[in-house]
């Protein structure tokens, strides 16, 4: 073999190991190194009793003995009876022994449907570790948390777990297209092959079940909001029904996008009026041929009347008529409906804040019992920070589903590290007060705070065919943070993080400590360096890349940068307190007053609601001007700071991923720069003030970063 050729190959095994590491998400199952741990496993783990023979039970116990050969290097053996002690016992509530019910039968009064319990039990005296729930994807839950116990190094001595998801649709909603492009998708194509399925079941759709199964997440909608009505013709169908039975194993559910005007074009009828006695028996007849292709089909996710999409108002017709005209067809199946409330309209003059609340909070009660207004986490879109959507909590009758955008749309694309279970926290974890003190949003989201029947979390999802799936190795925590917070909205992020990165990179405190710290300080981060003290939608428009608060000649008002800083001469920001657009009205009396004064306004959200004069002194004295520059470059230097704490971690983890994040850091170390730079220039021309000490001076004039243009910025599909 020539040098040149045994060096390819070299470079070729090396990056085929990395790309599989980085594949593999966070079920790495590494080697343990640490003796007691590993000795402690040995003895607790010697074999592995499966109680049930279904797909989902074999699949379970399959994860079973490659996570304990992975993780341990010894392969459990595999038994059908209960002999002895310490074995690993797996089976849902009814499929196990009748001792084995009986000793768990409190326990099982402690779950719901999709709970798990993971028990240390004494059988006759000899020392048994359990894992059931009440069915087979249960335990399947159960399995992937009892191997996360592994993973992160804890003790399996007296466990005495029972845990069950507090929402019921744990979704991930894919902006998938059936040309395979993704709307705002930064990490290549689409997973969908639509031209070789049905006959060609990639491995990564059985892998991507399982990444999703290990988190808890329990559907997924296959095709993007802005949809096409061919997804619902029996050609696209019978593709659907091919992935729905991978995924159907792992409890994941499939459901579509409806595209609103379906009937007229691939139903040949001449209206799409949801009053329409044709209309309804086209949809009851579509709802009939899904079902029977795929019984467990979830039903269906709609975006009406919304940036061009069509919808019932087309017709006269309002979102109730529409959505309860679905319900009606998917109900006789146990489906369900899934409708957005992200509406705004160039025809309303009002604040753009406002218009979802004003158009959905007086149908509160007036939806069939299986629609969900699915409800983004703020008022505009998915930006660095948002105060959270005045919806949650406005709407006591009727149940609203969380929607969070998981690919970094506003955020840097798949270029920035940004760890978003941090924003997802905040929100969760604001008071609506709608009930008093205490009625947060994880509360409405959950439905404990109004007893909703049905709830749930939706993520726009932030995966592709990338070998890494999400372009960012750090991006897979958004997922995996997605999950957890999708099964418990309670959850703290940096408890999502530790998990996370154990699981994914090592488990040594010297590398945990600092790369945690970097990860709960990233979201701010960016914040700083794009939109601080309230800012927001400032981007460049179109793609969404880069700073453009320049931007003031599209069509739309709403779509200008220039409509919500509305810098000038005076100050800067929104005023949407009672002396400008009243959107703090939106709120609860307690949320209201709190937004309302410009002395208690939370600084984070001050040009969100006010508009403020440049001298205006903030909390640490400085003036607004000077506070603004300072946010800028504070984003700068945490970034710098987290180039330092990354160059120190070569040592403990796989040199391929080491470099990736490297490299992608010193991108995100610029463009903080850009944003910097580019924004302080622009409203540096209202100021007319100069920088204060500390911040750099920009290199660039402000007409060279107007001249920069993207026209092929990924992620417009």
């Amino acid at each position: 073999m020539t040098l040149s050729r045994f060096v390819f190959l070299f470079v070729l095994i090396s990056f085929s190991a990395s790309a599989q590491k980085d594949y593999k998400l966070w079920l790495q199952y590494n080697k343990i190194t640490n003796p007691e741990i590993v000795s402690e496993y040995k003895s607790s783990l010697k074999s592995i009793i499966s109680f049930g023979n279904s797909e989902t039970l074999k699949i379970a116990t399959k994860e079973l003995e490659t996570g304990i050969l992975s993780i341990l290097d010894q392969k459990p053996e595999i038994k059908k009876e209960i002999e002895g002690e310490n074995n690993l016992i797996i089976g849902s509530q009814f499929s196990l022994n009748s001792d084995l019910q009986k000793a768990l039968q409190s326990d099982f009064e402690k779950i719901n449907n999709e709970g798990f319990i993971i028990k240390s039990i004494a059988l006759k005296n000899k020392k048994q570790l359990i894992i059931t729930g009440k069915n087979d994807v249960a335990v399947l839950y159960g399995v992937f948390s009892f191997l996360r116990l592994m993973q992160t190094n804890k003790s399996l001595k007296d466990l005495n777990i029972a845990d069950s998801p507090k929402t019921n649709i744990r979704i991930l909603n894919h902006w998938d297209n059936l040309d395979r492009t993704v709307e705002r998708g930064y990490a290549g194509f689409s997973l969908w092959n639509w031209q070789k399925l049905p006959d060609f079941i990639d491995q990564r759709y059985i892998d991507y079940a399982r990444a999703n199964a290990s988190i808890g997440i329990n559907g997924t909608v296959l095709t993007n909001v802005n949809a096409n009505a061919l997804i619902l013709t029996p050609q696209y169908l019978e593709k659907v029904e091919a992935l729905a039975n991978v995924f159907r194993p792992y409890g994941i559910k499939v459901y579509l996008t409806a595209r609103f005007s379906a009937p007229i074009e691939i139903g040949n009828l001449k209206t799409a009026d949801p009053k329409d006695p044709e209309v309804m028996n086209w949809w009851k007849n579509k709802a009939t041929e899904i079902y029977k292709r795929i019984p467990d089909f979830g039903g269906f996710l709609v975006k009406a009347n919304s940036e061009g999409q069509p919808g019932p108002q087309n017709y006269g017709r309002d979102h109730v008529d529409g959505a309860n005209m679905l319900a009606d067809a998917v109900a006789p199946f146990g489906g369900v409906i899934m409708w957005r409330a992200f509406v705004y309209s160039e025809h309303d003059a009002n604040d753009r804040a406002k218009q979802a609340y004003a158009e959905f909070q007086p149908y509160d009660g007036k939806f069939k019992e299986n629609v969900i207004v699915q409800v983004k986490n703020g008022a505009i879109d998915f930006q660095p920070r948002e105060p959270f959507h005045p919806l949650f909590g406005a709407m006591p009758k009727t149940p609203l589903m969380m929607e969070f955008q998981i690919t970094q749309e506003y955020l840097g694309f798949s270029t920035h590290l940004v760890f978003l279970p941090k924003l997802f926290q905040e929100v969760l974890a604001s008071d609506t007060y709608q009930k008093g003190k205490g009625s947060t949003v994880a509360k409405v989201v959950d439905g404990s705070l109004y007893n909703n029947k049905i709830t749930g979390i939706a993520g726009v999802a932030n995966i592709g065919n990338d070998l890494n799936w999400t372009g960012h190795p750090f991006a897979q925590a958004n997922w995996y943070g997605f999950g957890r917070l999708a099964w418990n909205p309670y959850l703290d992020a940096e408890v999502i993080a530790d998990e996370w990165l154990r699981s994914t990179f090592s488990n040594d405190e010297n590398f945990i400590k600092p790369v945690k710290k970097m990860m709960m300080e990233s979201r701010e981060a960016v914040v700083n360096y794009m939109t601080p003290l309230g800012l927001h939608h400032i981007m460049d428009t179109g793609h969404h890349y880069g700073p453009g608060p320049w931007v003031s000649n599209l069509s739309r008002p709403e779509w200008n940068p220039v409509y919500y800083h509305k810098a000038d001469k005076n100050g800067i920001g929104f005023d949407r307190s009672k002396t400008g657009t009243n959107a703090t009205a939106q709120y609860a009396p307690e949320v209201e007053k709190l937004f309302d004064n410009l002395e208690t306004c939370p600084e984070k959200d001050l040009l969100w609601f006010h508009h403020v004069s440049w001298d205006y002194k903030l909390k640490n004295g400085q003036t607004l001007w000077n506070g603004l520059a300072l946010k800028y470059q504070e984003g700068v230097n945490q970034v710098a700071a987290m180039q330092d704490v990354w160059n120190k971690t070569g040592k403990y983890i796989d040199s391929e991923r080491f470099h990736e994040v490297q490299m992608l850091l010193e991108i995100q170390y610029k463009e903080a720069k850009w944003w910097r730079d580019a924004c302080l220039l622009y409203f540096q021309q209202y100021s007319g003030k100069e920088l204060p000490l500390g911040v750099e001076k920009p290199t660039q004039t402000l007409d060279y970063f107007k001249s920069l243009k993207f026209p092929f910025a990924p992620g417009n599909g």
